[in-house]
């Protein structure tokens, strides 16, 4: 479980880098191009999604967690594979804990529980 954070933890960071280039760029007149660089980075997501589960195969760890933490309050514990799924296990801001089932192919969250 510790390499997969590790692998994880570096995944994020490199994901990370060029949207904190492009925002570091922005000049700090409003939100403007931050957003647009946003969209086309989630709709480049969702492209990569969908070619991955035309073609039968998982997609990117770092991407499903990605997709679990965008607006989920809280930090991951953990993440581990179960067939064609991810389970994300999240603890919610208030101290709760749930397992997230996600679809390794298309990013959709399954379930919560």
């Amino acid at each position: 479980m510790t390499r997969v954070r590790d692998i994880l933890i570096i995944s994020l960071a490199l994901a990370a880098a060029p949207l904190a280039t492009a925002s570091a760029a922005e000049p700090q007149t409003g939100l403007g191009r931050s957003v647009d660089v946003a969209l086309q980075v989630d709709g480049s997501r969702r492209e990569q999604a969908r070619s991955a589960a035309q073609s039968g195969r998982r997609m990117d760890l770092s991407d499903i967690v990605r997709m679990v933490e965008s607006g989920r309050p809280g930090r991951m514990l953990g993440v581990r594979p179960q067939g064609d799924n991810y389970v994300v296990r999240w603890e919610y801001s208030g101290g709760r804990i749930v397992d997230i089932t996600v679809d390794g192919r298309t990013g959709r969250i399954i379930g919560e529980r």
